[in-house]
């Protein structure tokens, strides 16, 4: 059924404004690689990234209507569209590729080149964009009123209200501004630790600690508190059951028990967390993401059924219309063609002819799935790790059973994995996306395009951010411990050699097994299982803070608005903190490889911090009312908001 008849956007068809213009395509670019870049990292420090979408409408009213003086929205739209397409791209290669370099590391492989890095970020992020293209009229256009799409309405709704003034976007510049300088203070001049714990007394091998930095505080508002909760509760079974539990047993065991090669009673907290708690995470993960795949599946197979008939039924569609003119089907069709037949032929992408095709199968129906997912559950519900673990699990065993094994073999199945990987974020943005233009009154085959230009500026940027990460810190470390490429990694281990450690995994997929049937949400569960227990307690306090905004606003039905700016001024501010200290971190790791730059320790501009404050000398108390400190600075731009004049 349609509804284009009736639906009227916000920019009609008729009118003409400045949209794929020399600005929005630099400001969107520079936008692109900023949160690209930032969601890099912090994806790989806690396993979450943000949506680019609104933050970088917000940041793009600043410039181009607060400073540029220019008045358009079509300009912000499309600024925000190749800003997000950035994003997740950065996303989907952060979920698969630093595997690589963890085999570089562990297994001797080579590390990876600069070159695949690259083509596989681009060939993921084109055909993600290439294969949503033709679905746009039929689950944007024709099912609009069914499909909600959530972050693509709310972005909708920000640029609409941005149009009477650009206040929101100093929001998210102050959250920059003071997450930039927390950042810099903490783990640049080394003014006090960042990671804080303290073990407890009585309870052998139990701790807790918290990393007091901003991202992770920002990342607890945004996702609420019940994320936050779940992820707080996997970290407490880890740290203060399991953990104390293996100490306890240890001290009777003299035998070293696999993977560790020391016996237990020699292992403290952190290395019994490295050892055993990862692996049962590991289990936990795995299980979640392909349960919340099952729980897809008739909703896939009604997706895909719709988006096919919807795709014949619009084929031959030749509007006039501005806001309903693509690209040309017959362009994204010869685009994969050709993409698929490169795939096959390069050894850049060592996937050879049966990596080829699972690549256009499976490319094809994911990014369906996604699409129409993220418009009914939104893109943070996208079980897209659930996607790319059966993605590797059936490509493995292809692999392994037509004697495509081995080191080669693995590079193969992870290879596949990550352009799937990046295929399903991308169609899922790409359709936000395009709904936002959809309500706004974009034409699509611009906002088609600048997809596109998101994509190429992120993917020659990437390979470079995630080689200075590693060069830095190393993925799989505690500073980046980049959970769900560490999960990649086992899943394709565990086909083609067998030599997982799989009593743990199994004890992680039992303990997943018994969350869901407690109707506790599973993923984030078991993310905060795998992850250190100090990531998930300040992602806690910003969910408190956001819950109790939460409780007042469904107590409260007179003052509903007044409450939603609070929380919506909170979002941007917390989204604002997790790109100033993702920017930070890249500029830190810059200086992290840079011999001049560190320490004997390896540390950072450390050499400067001992000279103006001594290494660390505030302490642990003091790293706790630095982070009391900008916990007061959230509830500013929260709690204490004020409503805007208009």
């Amino acid at each position: 059924m349609k509804n284009t008849e009736e639906f009227k956007p916000y920019i009609p068809a008729d009118k003409v404004l400045p949209e794929f213009s020399p600005t929005a395509i630099i400001v969107g670019i520079l936008m692109s690689i900023v949160f690209g870049a930032a969601n890099a990292y912090i994806g790989l420090r806690v396993g979450m990234t943000i949506s680019a979408s609104i933050p970088a409408a917000v940041i793009s009213m600043g410039i181009i209507r607060g400073i540029m003086k220019r008045d358009s929205i079509l300009e912000n739209n499309m600024v925000q569209t190749i800003g997000s397409a950035g994003e997740s791209l950065a996303s989907g290669a952060i979920f698969t590729l630093p595997a690589l370099f963890i085999w570089s590391q562990e297994l001797g492989m080579a590390e990876p080149s600069m070159l695949r890095i690259t083509v596989i970020a681009l060939v993921g992020g084109i055909l993600g964009a290439f294969l949503m293209l033709p679905l746009r009229k039929a689950l944007i256009v024709n099912e609009h009123g069914t499909l909600p799409y959530p972050e693509g309405t709310a972005c909708a709704e920000v640029l609409k209200a941005g149009e009477t003034g650009g206040a929101k976007a100093k929001t998210v510049f102050a959250g920059l501004g003071i997450g930039s300088l927390y950042k810099f203070i903490a783990d640049g001049l080394k003014l006090f630790p960042s990671e804080i714990e303290w073990s407890i007394k009585g309870y052998k091998g139990a701790a807790i600690g918290a990393d007091v930095l901003p991202a992770l505080l920002g990342v607890g508002f945004i996702v609420g508190p019940k994320i936050s909760k779940f992820m707080l509760s996997g970290a407490v079974l880890g740290w203060l059951v399991i953990i104390p539990l293996m100490t306890h047993l240890g001290q009777f065991i003299t035998e070293a028990i696999y993977p560790a090669a020391i016996p237990l009673s020699q292992l403290d907290y952190w290395g019994i967390w490295n050892y055993y708690i990862r692996y049962i995470g590991a289990g936990a993960v795995a299980f979640g993401g392909i349960l919340s795949l099952i729980k897809s599946l008739p909703l896939i197979f009604t997706t895909f059924k719709e988006a096919m008939s919807g795709l014949k039924a619009g084929a031959n569609d030749k509007s006039a219309l501005r806001t309903e003119q693509d690209i040309p089907i017959k362009i994204a069709f010869l685009g994969v063609l050709a993409i698929v037949i490169f795939i096959g032929a390069t050894p850049i992408i060592p996937v050879g002819i049966p990596g080829a095709f699972i690549i256009a199968i499976f490319g094809f129906f994911f990014a369906t799935v996604s699409a129409r997912l993220v418009g009914l559950v939104g893109s943070s519900n996208n079980p897209v790790s659930g996607m790319t673990i059966a993605t590797l699990l059936i490509t493995s065993i292809i692999f392994k059973s037509i004697g495509f094994d081995g080191e080669e073999g693995m590079i193969g199945a992870l290879s596949v994995g990550a352009v799937i990987c990046i295929i399903a974020a991308m169609a899922g943005d790409m359709s936000q996306d395009l709904k936002t233009g959809f309500l706004v009154g974009a034409t699509p085959k611009k906002q088609q395009l600048g997809e596109l230009v998101g994509v190429v500026a992120s993917a020659l940027v990437i390979g470079y951010v995630l080689v200075l990460l590693n060069k830095a810190w190393g993925f799989g470390s505690s500073e980046l411990p980049a959970p769900q490429a560490t999960l990649m990694r086992l899943v394709i281990e565990g086909v083609m050699n067998g030599n997982l450690p799989w009593a743990l995994v199994f004890t992680g997929v039992a303990i997943g097994v018994v969350v869901e049937l407690l109707g506790i949400q599973i993923l984030p569960f078991a993310v905060g299982l795998y992850l250190p227990i100090h990531l998930s307690t300040p992602i806690m306090l910003g969910g408190v803070l956001r819950g109790i905004l939460d409780r007042r606003k469904a107590k409260n039905g007179a003052n509903i608005k007044a409450i939603d700016e609070k929380i919506d001024s909170g979002v941007l501010y917390s989204s604002g903190l997790i790109a100033g200290e993702g920017l930070i971190g890249i500029i830190l790791a810059i200086l992290a490889v840079i011999p001049a730059g560190v320490d004997t320790e390896g540390n950072p501009l450390s050499v400067l911090g001992r000279i103006a404050f001594g290494n660390e000398m505030l302490g642990k108390y003091g790293a706790l009312a630095f982070f009391g400190l900008l916990t007061i600075s959230l509830l500013k731009y929260s709690f204490w908001k004020k409503g805007e004049k208009n």
